[in-house]
């Protein structure tokens, strides 16, 4: 049976998460310690004894949870569960950075320093309060792209992240935004929400912070990954390092294509999914995206226990 190892994205974090796999394996206390050393403070104190509204900043909120995730996967590497098991692995958003480091492709350090430097950049690339998101819920990909298109009116209003059949985010300026909400429900979204977050990503707006990753990236070591990544922007795995780079990039201001990662997967055989780091957001979605898959979230030591018997 093929198994998949996906890793989450922004939203996912709480205080607390990560600490009882530090305290029971030492690989994954030291995956704290490194991320600490690689950014030049204390983010392990403030993941585990922080503040939630400080945890939740888009700085703080991507290698927090970028670094819950590889503490897990040490953990599972400690009871013989590398990540060589795994048919393939992804993530969602800046998930994606921690496939490609549990894959061995970026090296912790470097990937810490990119998701901070990411976070900021993001948060950076529109002023606060001028950006918005929300979720569409109960219409598909088209039905919420043609929603966006028509709330734009001039400004940016785009589909962002194609969650499942049944849950989509637009991004963009914050009146367009609001203008999808009424128009999603005009026809026949059963819920249009806006999204508590700081910033509207991976849309046109957030071509500052692609500008500034293209940047980063050339200076950082990609190597092949020991498994292949199935890609945000192209939902289809990569394992050419010249590729990675390039989508990446893309990947800032492009679709999350979570739906179609997930049905490509299971197309090719992949019948068990395992959420590797905080929550159980991504298992949710597999599940009304691959009915007949099998989730399984890996996050504490208890998960580690489970998934080794």
């Amino acid at each position: 049976m093929a198994r998949a190892f996906v890793f989450p994205g922004q939203g996912a974090q709480v205080i607390g998460m990560g600490r009882a796999l530090a305290e029971a394996y030492p690989a994954s206390k030291a995956v704290f310690d490194e991320v600490d050393a690689a950014l030049g403070e204390k983010l392990s104190a403030l993941i585990w004894e922080g503040e939630q509204e400080a945890l939740t900043l888009t700085e703080n909120a991507q290698p927090a949870l970028m670094a819950t995730s590889i503490a897990a996967c040490r953990a599972l590497d400690a009871e013989g569960i590398g990540v060589a098991s795994a048919s393939y692995v992804a993530g969602h958003s800046l998930g994606e950075y921690s496939a490609l480091c549990a894959a061995g492709a970026l090296s912790l350090a470097d990937t810490a320093r990119l998701l901070r430097l990411r976070g900021r950049a993001m948060q950076a690339a529109v002023p606060v309060g001028e950006g918005a998101m929300a979720a569409l819920l109960g219409l598909d990909f088209a039905a919420a792209s043609a929603v966006a298109a028509e709330a734009a009116m001039g400004e940016v209003c785009q589909a962002a992240n194609d969650n499942d059949p049944a849950q989509v985010v637009v991004s963009g300026h914050k009146g367009a935004v609001e203008r999808a909400l009424e128009i999603a429900k005009a026809k026949g979204a059963k819920r249009a929400i806006l999204l508590p977050v700081s910033a509207p990503f991976h849309c046109a707006l957030m071509e500052p912070a692609a500008r500034a990753m293209a940047d980063a990236l050339e200076h950082v070591h990609i190597g092949a990954p020991a498994v292949p990544v199935v890609a945000n922007v192209r939902a289809r795995p990569v394992t050419d390092p010249g590729l990675i780079r390039p989508l990446l990039v893309e990947q800032v201001t492009g679709a999350v294509r979570w739906r179609e990662s997930v049905e490509w997967m299971a197309a090719h055989g992949v019948a068990e999914f395992w959420e590797i780091g905080a929550g159980k957001a991504l298992s949710g979605m597999i599940r009304r995206i691959a009915k007949e898959a099998e989730c399984r979230a890996v996050g504490t030591p208890e998960d580690v226990a489970a998934a080794k018997g």
